[in-house]
């Protein structure tokens, strides 16, 4: 079923033929999707979410929907580093947890950036001007108790896993959003999980880049036999919605680019640039973090990045203004 036909409510999705999504709306900071794919009596997890309670409520719901493949879940495939989506993984331990090598390694580096969270959470006025912005968005997420799970699989470029009698595509696009993303693809059901390669109606967030790697990656799903596309954050979507964040992509670029051969300060590309055609959609406070992933990028490593309390600062600031 074409992507523009799924409403989008919190919870799990029947996509047919032993997909499922699992959606919490409204696809803004830390309210991520997931999936579960199964088939004969067994099943593999795509991510879980941003804290315990949360992902104990999916998991719940998926084994009411498929008890017998979901007694034990065969396998959970995180899709990147980010803690929204493998800060549940504790409550699969024990089965394969497969990622990319390079998400894996990003994952042991800092945990999805747990102790950060919880340390904003306690006393967001040690982050100065972007304490109160993350305290904010992080405020209906609990951090307590978790205890990432690590990845106990990792590839590099394609991985190919069994679920029954489906073959499921598990291919590394990254670095890209995050260091090591991949996308997870169901080619007898037409079916994509793409992690945060796809945000829909919310502005995509350049943590890693390369940003060509990105729209190789947006390609690569509008090039796929695939119907319907579950995103990272947003609605369930179709080729259309792979197309849409691709053209942001190089809409982003060209005009940082501009910016940034005139000699403009990072901080003011980011607030010059029009995001009129994109008003509608949500977070175009990471038009900051995404002009800064782009500056270091065309300087060729030249120009020291700015720090993350630095971005989340310029996020902050260009959010308070658009609140007002």
């Amino acid at each position: 079923m074409a992507g523009s036909n799924w409403q989008y409510s919190k919870g799990l999705h029947d996509l047919g033929n032993g997909c499922y999504a699992w959606l919490q709306p409204d696809g803004s900071w830390g309210w991520s999707n997931a999936g579960l794919v199964v088939d004969s009596g067994q099943s593999l997890l795509v991510d879980t979410l941003f804290d315990l309670k949360l992902t104990r409520a999916m998991l719940d719901a998926m084994r009411r929907a498929e008890p017998q493949a979901t007694a034990r879940f065969g396998a959970l495939v995180n899709t990147h580093s980010n803690g929204d989506h493998c800060f549940g993984n504790q409550l699969v331990a024990g089965i394969d947890i497969i990622a990319s090598k390079a998400c894996a390694e990003e994952l042991i580096a800092d945990q999805g950036g747990k102790d950060l969270r919880n340390s904003v959470k306690r006393n967001p006025a040690e982050f100065g001007e972007a304490g109160e912005f993350l305290a904010r968005i992080l405020a209906p997420f609990d951090f307590e108790g978790i205890d990432v799970a690590m990845p106990t699989v990792t590839f590099e470029g394609e991985l190919e896993r069994r679920v029954g009698n489906k073959t499921v595509r598990i291919i590394e696009v990254g670095p890209a959003h995050t260091g090591g993303d991949i996308l997870v693809y169901v080619p007898e059901d037409r079916v994509i999980f793409t992690g945060d390669i796809l945000f829909i109606n919310g502005h995509p967030l350049i943590w890693a880049g390369p940003v060509g790697n990105w729209i190789k990656a947006c390609q690569l799903i509008m090039d796929l036999d695939v119907e319907t596309v579950v995103p990272g954050h947003g609605p369930i979507t179709g080729k259309q919605g792979a197309a849409a964040v691709k053209g942001y992509l190089e809409y982003i670029t060209r005009e940082a680019r501009k910016r940034y051969d005139a000699g403009m300060p990072m901080f003011e590309a980011a607030r010059d640039i029009s995001l009129a055609d994109y008003a509608s959609w949500s977070d175009a406070e990471r038009i900051a973090a995404n002009v800064a992933a782009l500056y270091r990028e065309f300087s060729g490593g030249k120009t020291p990045p700015p720090t993350m309390g630095e971005v989340f600062a310029m996020m902050a600031r260009i959010e308070k203004d658009l609140r007002h």
